[in-house]
């Protein structure tokens, strides 16, 4: 008992030891977690994780530490036992779990659950641009292979990223040599500092970059510079850096070091001034990746200031002659979303490109570019498609308009480094959408009446689903497709035969109606119809002269003679008919002999009665049409008289 005892005593401590252990790792990790340290937060947590403590807080973490560093592989596995977690989750991990499906591909996967963050955030921007756009990647695909893409060799094994013009040269941001024994690394991504880096463009290579060396001495520092642009004189530069300056390095309230802008001019001596702040920084908020207009009259940027829509939004300033800088004004929810916008570039033209997750795109961060017509002021938003995008992380867009080529960065598989600079040659502008809407209504194809509650579906020329809808009480429906491309449009609806129409759409952006009418898979029989119109016959045909039963006519005749084994008190009175392209005696013997031929048929194959069938021929005295004797008329106006009817007498 006493050893008993001991051993229990022992467990309980160790039990009691473990758990409080845990819990001091957590407290670490949660200090690591806010003041954005999400390395250090993997590594305790994922400790903790292995030891098979389980919570939603630990996957929520562990899934932000790897979503916040683009690690969406990772992301996808702790977010998945989030879900797998339950409780009252907040809409946002679905997002960002949708986000990281994406990243791998999983487009099926990730709209179920956008779908869900939809149901629970339907008024959210994110949620919104989702709901619109259900063919988001058919639209990407629209806009896809604009764009010849290649690595450039200056990039190394670290990260490369944040390219500008600066002339003949490109300057970038790269963590490739900061620290000579050792490098220094920063806590969030256990990456080395970032520094400017400029080589020269060599466009007899198509516009490679092949070597590089640092930029400017007074303009890196041992902290973070990136994301430079230059005023058209070159004589002034605005660039990112860690909120650090002559030595002094601050933070906010809440020990977080912000990212600022930074602003110097060209000295005669060909080097730089003192980097000074631009005005509308704070150390309590993120200011970061200046752009400039075409004039330099506007400076454009990214922040997490107070007032915007999502994790960052995109800014625009004005700058006065003297420098200085007007209010900041948020580029508004057209462009800005809950999500992250970063990144603005603005074009010769005044094309303004960015990189968002908060629109819809492939995974990660995508490039968009946004054309405004200031006249008419809208805005319309673009994704580049591929392969300027890829799963994962593209931004950082730059492009002479006059060569028609450019630079971005991406994290893309196949890389060198972390981030990878690459070049790009443009072999198209934005394609205008043409797209043609599908509009239609689904009717009983006899009583022409609206059928609510029907199934369309809309298919591809290779009989691929694209989209399914039940019509409502107008029994209407459309589809918005693209142009100049075969598709079939197929209607269902219970007690009804499936109807199918090919629609072939027009090369320009219209309306194509397309109306639906299914036909009674059972109708009702009354004395006096005719069979053949309540089965849908097919014309009974005969060869040219001749009176025997072709195959085609054959398969007609099953039909009937189904019927009549289905019935056996129905009577059929066959009724044979010709056109007038004969005279009329020579007409009335052969509708007599097809005739005959018709209903031995139905008798010697279908082993039906002779005395439920009676008929005769009526050559060509019950014409449909005009087309009698001496009038001229079509083929097919004549075929209309050239009929077998099949009329019900007993039933």
């Amino acid at each position: 008992m006493k050893k008993k005892y001991t051993l229990t005593l022992i467990v309980s401590v160790l039990i009691s030891f473990w758990g409080l252990a845990q819990q001091k790792k957590l407290e670490q990790a949660n200090k690591s977690y806010e003041r954005y340290a999400y390395i250090d937060t993997q590594k305790i947590l994922l400790k903790v994780a292995d030891k098979g403590y389980r919570s939603a807080d630990l996957f929520q973490k562990l899934g932000n530490s790897y979503y916040f560093n683009a690690d969406y592989e990772n992301a996808v596995i702790w977010y998945a036992e989030l879900i797998k977690e339950g409780g009252d989750l907040d809409a946002e991990y679905y997002f960002r779990y949708a986000q990281s499906l994406k990243a791998m591909q999983e487009y099926a996967a990730s709209d179920k659950f956008m779908n869900k963050f939809y149901t629970l955030k339907g008024g959210d921007i994110r949620a919104k641009n989702y709901q619109e756009e259900p063919e988001y990647l058919r639209k990407i695909d629209f806009q896809s292979g604009r764009y010849k893409v290649k690595n450039i060799v200056a990039n190394s094994v670290y990260s490369d990223f944040g390219p500008a013009y600066y002339g003949e040269r490109l300057l970038f941001a790269s963590a490739r040599d900061t620290g000579v024994f050792a490098k220094r690394v920063h806590e969030w991504n256990n990456s080395a500092f970032l520094d400017l880096y400029v080589g020269k463009i060599k466009e007899e290579e198509s516009g490679e970059v092949k070597t590089a060396r640092k930029f400017s001495r007074r303009l890196n520092t041992k902290f973070h510079e990136s994301t430079p642009v230059f005023t058209n004189d070159l004589k002034t530069v605005y660039f990112t850096r860690n909120n650090y300056n002559a030595g002094d390095f601050k933070k906010d309230k809440n020990g977080t070091n912000r990212l600022k802008i930074y602003k110097s001019k060209r000295e005669k001596k060909s080097d730089w001034s003192k980097a000074e702040e631009i005005s509308i920084n704070s150390d309590e908020y993120t200011v970061s990746h200046p752009a400039l207009s075409p004039d330099n009259k506007k400076l454009y940027f990214s922040s997490d200031m107070p007032g915007g829509y999502g994790h960052t939004d995109l800014y625009e300033v004005s700058i006065a002659d003297d420098g200085t800088l007007g209010e900041p004004k948020n580029l508004g929810p057209k462009i800005n979303t809950e999500g992250r916008e970063a990144y603005p570039f603005v074009s010769k033209s005044g094309d303004l490109y960015f990189s968002s997750n908060g629109h819809i795109g492939l995974g990660g961060l995508d490039l968009y570019v946004a054309k405004i017509d200031s006249e008419a002021k809208e805005t319309e938003i673009y994704n580049l498609g591929k392969p300027a995008n890829s799963p994962k992380d593209d931004f950082a867009f730059i492009v002479n308009e006059d060569t028609k080529t450019g630079y971005f960065s991406s994290n893309r598989d196949g890389g060198r480094g972390d981030d990878d600079i690459y070049r790009f040659i443009q072999l198209e502008d934005i394609r205008e959408a043409c797209e043609v809407k599908l509009e239609g209504v689904v009717t009983d194809k006899d009583t022409k009446a609206l059928l609510p509650g029907a199934q369309v579906t809309l298919y591809d020329s290779g009989n691929n689903a694209i989209e399914t809808l039940r019509v409502g009480e107008k029994a209407n429906y459309s589809f918005t497709v693209e142009c100049d491309k075969n598709y079939f449009l197929r209607g269902d609806k219970e007690a009804y035969n499936t109807t199918e129409e090919l629609v072939t759409t027009p090369n320009n952006s219209e309306t194509v109606e397309v109306s639906l009418a299914l036909e009674k898979a059972v109708k009702e029989a009354k004395i006096g119809q005719d069979l053949g119109k309540i089965l849908n016959l097919n014309p009974i045909y005969f060869n040219f002269d001749k009176y025997n039963i072709r195959n085609d006519a054959a398969l007609e005749l099953a039909k009937v003679i189904a019927v009549m084994e289905e019935y056996p008190t129905m009577k059929i009175d066959v009724r044979s008919h010709t056109d007038s392209r004969a005279n009329d005696q020579y007409n009335q013997v052969l509708s007599t002999n097809r005739n005959k031929a018709t209903i031995d048929y139905i008798v010697e194959k279908g082993k039906i009665s002779r005395d439920r069938i009676t008929g005769r021929g009526y050559g060509e005295s019950q014409l449909v049409n005009e087309c009698a004797n001496g009038v001229p008329c079509s083929v097919e106006k004549h075929q209309l008289n050239r009929r077998s009817e099949f009329i019900i007498l007993e039933y």
